[in-house]
């Protein structure tokens, strides 16, 4: 597969991204992003894989499929590295782990959240929407929660190990470096092969999308603030491979970080502008934005991206009332910004 079309590195096989590292594709149906990357490094006579996809049928079929090609087996998997909480970097490698009895490995920021998901906490989403002022999304979204059947928790269980920052995994064949990178979760970690030069980035730094910001089970205070610092924290490092968990690998980390920080520096002049428009809550600012690389307006949105929208625009809104740029004020259940 090549690495450089924005639909190929979707298709099922592996790619061989270094020596003895292979990035493996996994379907997520139903879902935007189509596809999952996880990586398995031949470490010795077993595997480690870094992410783990999503705990659905297809993707287990693929995953077997995809290591058989290589020579292995589900059975030869030793660790789990996971970059975060999501579902599809999560779930399955809980469901294998049950059989198969494989270590895995989490930042230790994700505790609050799996704390969180394990207890059966209430939506958060539904007060974030109201205090934004997006009244019907919120609607919708209680709504949805009245009629929803209990969640099924099986899969979101601890992991064996919670990832300090800044330690280094000793494994048979490279050392991997743990950075936290919290942003798209709080407790989102990369890990960063310096011998070899590349960088295993989750959906901390992805080569054609924007990692949504924001959307947490526990409140954070700036999630954005925390993605632009740890954007900043991987721009220091030497220049990497970049091996992202959604698109192509191999191109540059440096960068693409660099389109990241403009984009969102874009991003807080635009929400700026609208509140000076007279935008004034985080619900109507989303309304002004344009969405995607396709440009949509916000009623184009399915209303998934129209949370994920709004979640983004606050956040945005939240860095500028820090910066002192903007002021909140808190009025009838809903944050109201405007210039100061």
């Amino acid at each position: 597969m090549s690495s450089t079309d924005r639909q190929e590195w979707e298709a099922a096989g592996s790619e061989e991204v270094l020596p003895s590292v292979y990035r493996i594709p996994l379907p997520l149906p139903s879902d935007h992003l189509k596809a999952v990357n996880v990586y398995a490094i031949v470490d010795g006579d077993s595997l480690v894989l870094i992410d783990a996809g999503w705990a659905l049928e297809a993707s287990e079929q693929q995953l077997v499929r995809s290591l058989a090609s290589l020579g292995f087996s589900l059975g030869d998997i030793r660790e789990f590295l996971v970059t975060h909480h999501h579902r599809d970097h999560y779930t399955q490698a809980v469901a294998l782990r049950r059989r198969f009895g494989q270590r895995i490995s989490l930042g230790e920021g994700e505790k609050v959240t799996l704390d969180a998901i394990v207890s059966l906490e209430g939506n958060p989403e539904i007060e974030r929407m109201e205090r934004a002022g997006a009244t019907a999304l919120a609607h919708q979204l209680r709504t949805d929660k009245a009629h929803e059947r209990s969640p099924n928790r099986e899969n979101w269980q601890y992991p064996d190990q919670w990832l300090q920052n800044g330690v280094e995994l000793q494994l048979k064949s490279r050392t991997l470096d743990v950075i936290a990178t919290p942003g798209h979760t709080r407790g989102h970690v990369v890990f960063h092969d310096k011998a070899a030069g590349a960088l295993f980035a989750g959906d901390h730094v992805l080569p054609h999308i924007t990692p949504s910001i924001g959307v947490e089970m526990r409140h954070v205070a700036s999630p954005l603030s925390d993605y632009l610092t740890s954007l900043q924290l991987i721009r220091a490092l030497p220049e990497t491979l970049l091996l992202p968990a959604h698109g192509p690998a191999g191109s540059s980390t440096h960068l693409r970080v660099d389109e990241l920080l403009r984009h969102h520096e874009q991003r807080l002049a635009e929400t700026q502008l609208a509140v000076q428009n007279g935008a004034p809550s985080g619900f109507e600012v989303a309304n002004v934005l344009l969405w995607t690389r396709r440009g949509r307006t916000f009623s184009e949105l399915d209303s998934f991206s129209q949370i994920l929208a709004v979640n983004e625009t606050v956040a945005h809104l939240e860095v500028q009332v820090e910066h002192g740029w903007l002021s909140r004020s808190f009025v009838d259940g809903v944050n109201w910004y405007g210039l100061r």
